[in-house]
């Protein structure tokens, strides 16, 4: 079995792969911890070991790992938690056997988050054409992949948590909120915690719909939609711009260097 570990700048998500009849890997579990660069590969296995263990899988059924990260000081830990825990030297997405694969046409290819070429990697595997990959994350990603898989840049827009935190920071009487759908679909709110979800929940939907407008047109091809994370569900009920929604695309770009790396 594979264990691939995706390090986010909130979470880092572990997903156990194991071999379909057919060929290929499929997800078996996944476990979801908050990110926290000081947290010790010691650390990580008395929490992971025990979710093995309540799961029924053997920790010697895992033959490979793959880390990909966004947060460079958690590499360190979690390689110490392959090498103690499992007796495996993880594979790191991007470097050596795992690395990526495929042009990234933009002006420091170096700076590419392993989240966003994983993304690419998995669409452009799973979707034909041109694509625009939507993550919903800490930040949101747009990126544009063309149908040869090469990465040719993309959009950092402030995540929609992360822009509610700030307006309520940085105001004295405005109430913390929940993101979800607002109630009605009138855009004129009438207390102020309707407005303030108003403004968040639709203002991100308008300014999701006309940066994809605009990539688009720059694209000047057909270019389908692939949103993932943890907000494109929500998203997706609300707009019609998502051509297809699929919130495991990270994790699948892991297995996929893998799959590479073994053969």
């Amino acid at each position: 079995m594979l264990l691939a570990a995706d390090v986010g700048n909130t979470n880092v998500v572990f997903a156990l792969f194991a071999t379909k009849d057919e060929g290929g890997l499929e997800i078996k579990a996944r476990w979801r911890i908050a990110t926290d660069p000081r947290r010790t590969g010691d650390e990580y296995a008395v929490w992971l070991l025990q979710l093995l263990k309540i799961e029924g899988f053997e920790r010697t059924a895992i033959t490979r790992i793959i880390v990909g990260s966004v947060v460079p000081r958690a590499i360190h830990n979690l390689t110490v938690l392959a090498e103690k825990y499992f007796g495996l030297t993880p594979l790191i997405a991007g470097e050596g056997d795992a690395a990526w694969g495929f042009s990234v046409d933009v002006d420091e290819p170096r700076s590419l988050g392993a989240d966003r070429a994983l993304n690419a990697i998995a669409a452009h595997a799973k979707y034909q054409g041109d694509l625009i990959v939507v993550d919903f994350g800490t930040a949101t990603t747009f990126d544009a992949v063309d149908f040869n898989g090469a990465y040719k840049g993309g959009i950092i827009a402030p995540g929609i948590n992360l822009s509610l935190d700030a307006l309520v920071g940085n105001t004295a009487k405005l109430p913390r909120i929940a993101i979800e759908a607002p109630r009605t679909n009138s855009v004129i709110g009438t207390n102020t915690e309707d407005q303030m979800l108003i403004g968040a929940f639709w203002g991100y939907v308008s300014m999701m719909e006309g940066l994809i407008a605009r990539m688009r047109a720059e694209i000047g091809r057909p270019a389908k939609v692939v949103a993932t994370g943890g907000l494109a569900i929500l998203f997706d009920q609300h707009t019609q711009i998502f051509d297809a929604v699929d919130t495991d695309l990270t994790l699948e770009g892991l297995a996929i260097l893998a799959e590479r790396a073994s053969q």
